[in-house]
């Protein structure tokens, strides 16, 4: 009995240490999914309440097993261009990192990829939009297509307003 008990209790250890092991893998697949350069166009709110503004992007994304970065810049009335950048560390479906967006000043992320979606917390640098939080998401849209987007609330109404919104492809 006693070492059936041990056998359990050494299977109870061991398995979630494999687990991890597959799900890191299963990650470094969904990173390199997305590694390579995309372009594509949008919408970006200047801010809520504002009107929104037609940029078209482009962006390299470079992945590695377990990080996964992004330069870019995003285009707005043929003449504003402005750069994008972020780095994310994953460890399991755990995602953290920071983002650099027009005003240059990194902003923290932290969250979880869900399926073909990963799923950010925002804390800008600044107040933005009456607070410093908004969600991101970078999601797989099949094979060849990628969105960027931005939630935040409306201070006014309680309610959640797409802020930005990029589609890109390969």
């Amino acid at each position: 009995m006693h070492a059936q008990f041990l056998a359990i209790l050494a299977a109870a250890l061991v398995l979630p240490m494999g687990m991890a092991g597959s799900a890191t893998a299963a990650e470094g697949e969904f990173l390199k999914s997305i590694d390579g350069k995309w372009s594509g166009k949008g919408t970006i709110l200047t801010r809520i309440g504002g009107t929104s503004v037609n940029v078209s992007c482009d962006v390299d994304f470079s992945a590695g097993a377990d990080d996964l970065a992004m330069q870019g810049s995003c285009r707005a009335l043929a003449v504003v261009s402005r750069s994008i950048s972020a780095a994310l560390k994953a460890s399991g479906t755990r995602y953290s990192g920071t983002y650099t967006g027009p005003s240059g000043q990194p902003s923290s992320l932290s969250g979880t990829r869900q399926g073909d979606s990963i799923n950010l917390a925002v804390r800008w640098a600044r107040n933005i939009n009456g607070d410093r939080k908004a969600t991101m998401t970078i999601a797989k849209l099949g094979e060849n297509r990628l969105r960027l987007q931005t939630i935040d609330n409306d201070p006014a109404s309680g309610k959640s307003v797409v802020t930005s919104r990029i589609d890109l492809s390969q």
